[in-house]
């Protein structure tokens, strides 16, 4: 039924084009067009769907607002000289716990006691 609308007006457009012109060979141009249209809506097919929703999907693509999420931002300088040593002592300075004798020895005590804590279970 769709497809015999569709050829239906593209002729009766082109009818009204040809009395509207009142000559063969000006309406002529127009004819053709109006009917490839026609005849394209009716039974051409982009990937097994109808011309007319790919039609519909352009136009609302072309008007709708689009979503922009990637935004180029520029790459940090390198740091000179100066400030890549500085930046550095800063760094280590934090990350590197300073620990003393004492701390050391009871950290290595409590390591040899859970470490026999465990090979004793897996004997039994």
């Amino acid at each position: 039924m769709k497809q015999f609308i569709y050829v239906a007006g593209g002729a009766g457009l082109s009818f009204v084009i040809y009395f509207k012109l009142n000559s063969i060979i000006l309406s002529l141009l127009p004819i053709v067009i109006v009917m490839a249209l026609s005849l394209s809506l009716a039974f051409y097919k982009v990937n097994n769907k109808p011309l007319i929703g790919v039609l519909e999907a352009a136009i609302r693509f072309w008007l709708g607002a689009k979503l922009y999420i990637w935004k180029k931002e520029p790459k940090p300088q390198p740091p000179t000289t100066a400030e890549a040593v500085k930046q550095a002592k800063n760094y280590a300075s934090i990350m590197v716990p300073k620990i003393s004798d004492s701390k050391l020895k009871d950290l290595s005590w409590s390591l040899d006691i859970k470490e026999s804590i465990y090979s004793n279970k897996d004997q039994r």
